[in-house]
């Protein structure tokens, strides 16, 4: 099993590890580790999990190893080399002001340092030369850091027309050229995969899609055949690039498309993305749904033993707020298109509210901006920043919370499917409120169980809010067995384990 991440912060990849290790398969869990770090290795239930150092070497693109001549004469070819410059321009002043202080002030009588007598005027020259010296080196410095800002950016006109040229010369083995990087992955991941000799191999999401491609196709120069399982989390078209520029995102959209004829089965998150992909890829067979439900106590992926009921967090207890306190969540990765700003632009609004962030990342610019918003409100007690929990414990987590928050803008991919923290809330009992992104806002209306608001709309916000606040019994009162067991992490391991036994019993 691969997976682009540390798996730490993955419920769906630590589901599926622990549930198919559960159900008799031996699983190795491979993750992405540091670059330069240790091969760290630890268990997950029964399945065996590995993170393997990733370099970035190639990363670097060849072009930002030259000089920029014509784009930019005045910087220095390297950012390295104008640190450098500028730290020994800086070293030589600090040099002449100690030996003209020095020259100024003797050591007393009687001290073991050496007394120097110099008249400053000695100094004059070797001071205007340095001083013109930095001002030289800092224009270049400005130019060389304004370089490194561009080709990181990569938007101009020129690397817009070397991306089309790249693809329209190489097709969709462009991402080779546009993003070297994938193969830092393969190189990485490759000799480990090679050496357990798997009998099936689950690549997880549009980077590990690449590696797990080329791995089974290796297994054949064994004399193996090893399907594999491409687990599509998110419709790479609709998604919000990671990295800025004219080559990331057409670079990747390539890797997928280059690799996922090699898949012999193909599992997603939603329905309306199984049939995107259908379309993307012209694939034979409508992917499998395997839904990113969370684990409830007792069911397969749950790694809780007996006396672990105990040590469950409170949620409550973390963010320092007595059971009589109205408490609103939002679980999750945070982002500027999560939408999180509405949620502390309500607060003003929202007398005795709290809101807390359950995020990976607190110390993020973005959560950072958060609380820095609130501060300007005066609503910064209000606002609280809590840790993630095992993906076992997230559940009974979020339970002692009044309102799930849902705040997602309008991307393509927040349209498609029912997301795992929807999952966590409906396990939770919580009421919901979700922006109206198409699928979740359309499963909320259906089910009753919580209120739709306007994507970045704060008034629309605080109407929903409101709303769920002073009925919540209403909106709890959804969530019946029946379709609470429909939403469950045991079911969809069902799912995935007959999709790993029907390719093994393959003729």
């Amino acid at each position: 099993m691969l997976v682009d991440n540390d798996v730490h912060r993955d419920s769906r990849v630590q589901k599926q590890a622990a549930s198919m290790a559960e159900r008799g398969w031996d699983v190795v869990l491979l993750g992405r580790g540091r670059p330069g770090g240790s091969d760290r290795r630890w268990k997950l239930g029964g399945a065996r999990v590995r993170l393997v150092p990733v370099p970035w070497h190639l990363q670097t693109k060849q072009g930002d190893l030259r000089r920029a001549r014509w784009r930019a004469p005045l910087a220095y070819p390297l950012v390295n080399e104008a640190e450098r410059r500028r730290q020994a321009v800086l070293a030589k002043q600090a040099d002449l002001r100690q030996r003209l202080v020095e020259g100024a002030y003797p050591a007393p009588a009687g001290s073991r340092a050496p007394r120097v007598r110099r008249p400053a005027w000695t100094l004059g020259p070797a001071r205007a030369q340095a001083a013109v010296r930095r001002r030289w080196v800092e224009l270049r410095y400005r130019h060389t850091h304004a370089l490194r800002d561009r080709r990181a950016a990569a938007d101009s006109r020129v690397d817009h027309l070397a991306a089309g040229f790249w693809q329209r010369l190489l097709g969709d083995g462009a991402w080779r050229r546009l993003d070297p990087h994938l193969w830092d992955f393969e190189l990485a991941y490759g000799p480990v995969i090679d050496r357990l000799d798997p009998d099936l191999v689950h690549a997880n999401d549009f980077r590990m899609l690449g590696v797990g491609a080329r791995a089974v196709v290796r297994a054949r120069e064994r004399g193996r055949r090893v399907p594999l399982v491409w687990d599509a989390h998110e419709f790479l078209p609709g998604i919000r690039p990671w990295k800025p520029g004219a080559r990331w995102h057409p670079a990747q959209r390539a890797h997928e498309r280059a690799h996922a004829p090699y898949a012999d089965a193909v599992v997603t998150v939603s329905g309306e993305l199984a049939r995107l992909l259908v379309a993307e890829h012209d694939l034979a067979v409508e992917p499998t749904l395997v839904l990113n439900a969370p684990v409830v106590a007792g069911g397969a992926g749950d790694t809780a033993g007996p006396d672990d009921a105990a040590a469950l967090p409170s949620l409550r207890e973390v963010c320092g707020v007595g059971p009589d306190v109205p408490l609103m969540v939002y679980s999750g990765a945070a982002a500027p298109q999560r939408g999180l700003d509405v949620m502390v632009e309500a607060l003003p609004h929202l007398p005795g509210v709290v809101c807390v962030f359950v995020v990976s990342a607190p110390q993020s610019d973005y959560v950072q901006s958060l609380v820095v918003k609130a501060r300007a409100l005066g609503v910064a007690d209000r606002v609280k920043l809590a840790p993630y929990v095992p993906f076992d414990q997230v559940v009974p987590y979020l339970s002692e919370a009044d309102v799930g928050v849902i705040p997602l803008h309008h991307w393509p991919n927040h349209e498609i499917a029912l997301i795992t923290k929807f999952f966590e809330y409906s396990h939770a009992r919580l009421p919901i409120v979700v922006s109206d992104v198409r699928s979740m806002a359309e499963a909320v209306r259906e089910t009753g169980q919580g209120e739709v608001f306007t994507a970045g709309d704060v008034e629309s916000f605080l109407a929903a809010t409101r709303g769920v606040l002073a009925a919540p019994e209403r909106y709890r009162a959804a969530y019946t067995p029946t379709l609470l067991e429909a939403w469950t992490w045991d079911a969809q391991a069902d799912v995935l384990d007959g999709v790993y036994r029907s390719l093994l019993t393959e003729d």
